[in-house]
């Protein structure tokens, strides 16, 4: 029997500021970031876990193993291009995909509310289904638990994957170099600003639609094709600002962003502004940032756009600060961090 660490019974997070979870400790930015450095990772503590990836890199005789886990709790759950079954499927094929593996299985999990409409169900087991084919992975285990009405809100949707990384790749926050390159594949914000105007009933002359797709095809031509990969997250809760505090942190680097080289569609850059959202701080679930050597800058982004429109949106600097900046429009920097509360619950 293995030895057990000390471990406290005294809880590691201040409660008197927050006593009880709020919903912003699951939106992706600085709370949530709170709860995993000072409650998860230490109560948790290994050198897999510790490695901060969107999975867990593990060898199984002689084989390397992505393994991840994700919830999915979104509201409504159809929304325009896409529903809860499309984005549990992409976004554990994504994590798996982020840790540079081939996607192969996935487990589902429902949590079904009393009364829910069975009819309903079938559209979200066929949106599994299909989604699953198109991202060329299996469904192959599963959970099904009902709760009360009233306890349940619809339904709620558990998943985990498992794939396989070629044992020569290595990607990793850890993996992160001064010089780097940082490519985005997309415009960002849509898949938050799509729900934020069906929940507000708001109607513009092009509809906004979710960006929810799997990403494993660019992120196996990178790979396929020899570019240098060092580092890959995709853009979920607490947007493309999140994710590159969560690098930089993770890494010890000073990334350094240009704000003209972001892409934003003029439907999502007009909601934000009428609601006063930062598109930075908003989810999205069909986009990704790749840190590459700056060699292979050009090559993964010609790589990029046979796949959508990439941007390459700044470099990793080479000092010691762990800190996100940006030039903005006017040509003046920022600090970029991680949002306080919550800008949109229930997104994912």
């Amino acid at each position: 029997m293995g030895k057990i660490k000390d471990f406290s019974l005294s809880c590691p997070i201040s409660t008197d500021q927050y006593p009880n979870i709020q919903i912003a400790h699951g939106g992706g930015g600085k709370l949530m970031n709170n709860i995993i450095e000072k409650m998860f990772l230490p109560a948790f503590d290994n050198n897999i876990l510790n490695a901060r990836h969107d999975g867990a890199i593990v060898n199984f005789e002689n084989t390397k193993i992505a393994f991840t886990t994700d919830s999915y709790v979104v509201s409504p759950l159809f929304f325009p291009g896409g529903d809860i079954g499309k984005l549990a499927v992409n976004g554990t094929v994504n994590d798996l995909s982020m840790c540079g593996a081939k996607p192969l299985y996935i487990s589902i999990g429902l949590i079904i509310e009393e009364g829910f409409a069975t009819e309903t169900l079938w559209k979200v087991i066929s949106s599994l289904k299909e989604s699953a084919e198109i991202a060329g992975v299996q469904i192959v285990t599963g959970d099904t638990k009902v709760v009360e009405k009233g306890k349940g809100d619809g339904i709620y949707i558990n998943t985990s994957g498992i794939g396989i990384v070629d044992s020569n790749i290595s990607i990793a926050p850890s993996n992160v170099s001064p010089g780097d390159a940082i490519i985005l594949n997309g415009d960002i914000a849509r898949h938050g600003i799509a729900i934020m105007t069906l929940r507000e009933g708001l109607e513009f002359e092009n509809e906004i639609q979710s960006d929810s797709a799997p990403l494993c095809e660019p992120v196996s031509s990178l790979i396929g094709e020899g570019v240098d990969v060092h580092c890959m997250r995709d853009l979920t809760r607490g947007g493309l600002a999140s994710a590159l505090v969560e690098i930089s942190q993770a890494s010890k680097t000073h990334i350094q962003i240009e704000e003209a080289s972001i892409k934003l569609s003029n439907e999502v850059r007009g909601v934000c502004e009428i609601l006063g959202l930062d598109p930075m701080h908003v989810a999205n679930e069909g986009r990704f940032i790749a840190f590459v050597n700056p060699k292979h800058a050009q090559k993964a982004l010609k790589i990029m756009n046979n796949y959508g429109e990439g941007s390459i949106i700044g470099f990793v600097k080479d000092d010691a600060q762990a800190v996100v900046t940006m030039k903005n429009l006017l040509g003046t920097n920022r600090i970029v961090d991680m949002i306080s509360g919550e800008q949109l619950p229930r997104i994912c």
